[in-house]
């Protein structure tokens, strides 16, 4: 992987014949008390700071097979922090337009509302298919305000083929139908895992460290020890929505739990 260009918001860089950008589409502010430990309570030391600042990451794809791709949407204007991605295209050099194809890992808010750039105005207008769990089709259809798209919807299965190299990888336990996407390039491997980490800078030390809006925190415990474990093996790539910028780094495993380190 070779870093090609980059910004405060952006981070791009290639892969053999492929193209792939981090773009920051802002953050959010969540209650530190989110943060839970094994038995369901808030993690004390970081429950005092009051509140944490999520990053909100997207992902774009280009080359052979996957142009035109991107990777969640942010949320657009459903927060006051969020909404930066389209100023993030345009500092990368992605004309919106060349979206066609957008693969959702799950349908919450701040993963969906990019969709619509400023309040009515649609960001992506040669959009042609929305990439989603079957499971998570229902909650996308309860966001009223996204109705519009409902035709695009293109449900996927755990292990379908989504694109040329890349695939669906079910990732339960934080969201109905929660999914990644694995990207091979036979160069590098990729692995754009949504939700499976929040906090970073505490959950590669402490995996067993969840998440208060995670649907079924056990499952989702489990979800994350393997992806760690297996990326750390495999020397994958890690990007997830909620990493620290650039958004993109390696897995390392440190004693009996692991580090990440940013590309």
């Amino acid at each position: 992987m070779i870093i090609t260009s980059r910004s405060d918001n952006f981070l791009g860089f290639t892969t053999g014949a492929w193209r792939v950008w981090s773009l920051s589409d802002g953050y959010i502010e969540m209650p530190a008390d989110l943060l839970r430990d094994p038995r369901n309570k808030p993690v004390p030391q970081v429950a005092q700071a009051g509140a944490l600042r999520l990053s909100v990451n997207c992902f774009a794809l280009a080359g052979p097979g996957v142009d035109g791709i991107l990777i969640d949407s942010g949320g657009g204007n459903w927060a006051s922090t969020t909404g930066r991605l389209e100023q993030t295209l345009a500092e990368a050099g992605i004309d919106p337009a060349s979206i066609i194809t957008l693969a959702l890992t799950h349908a919450h808010q701040d993963h969906v509302y990019g969709l619509l750039a400023r309040r009515d105005w649609v960001l992506f207008p040669n959009l042609q298919a929305i990439v989603i769990a079957e499971e998570a089709v229902e909650s996308f259809a309860a966001e009223t305000g996204l109705a519009r798209f409902q035709p695009l919807l293109k449900p996927v299965r755990n292990g379908e083929q989504v694109a040329e190299r890349l695939t669906a990888v079910a990732l339960p336990g934080h969201a109905p139908g929660h999914t990644g996407y694995a990207f091979d390039t036979k160069e590098d491997r990729f692995l754009f895992f949504g939700d499976v980490v929040h906090v970073p800078a505490l959950q590669f030390g402490d995996p067993a460290l969840s998440w208060g809006y995670d649907d079924d925190q056990t499952i989702a415990r489990a979800t994350r020890q393997e992806v760690f474990r297996d990326a750390a093996e495999a020397g994958t790539w890690v990007a997830g929505a909620h990493l620290g910028w650039p958004g993109v780094g390696r897995v390392m495993r440190e004693g009996g739990a692991y580090r990440y380190e940013p590309a």
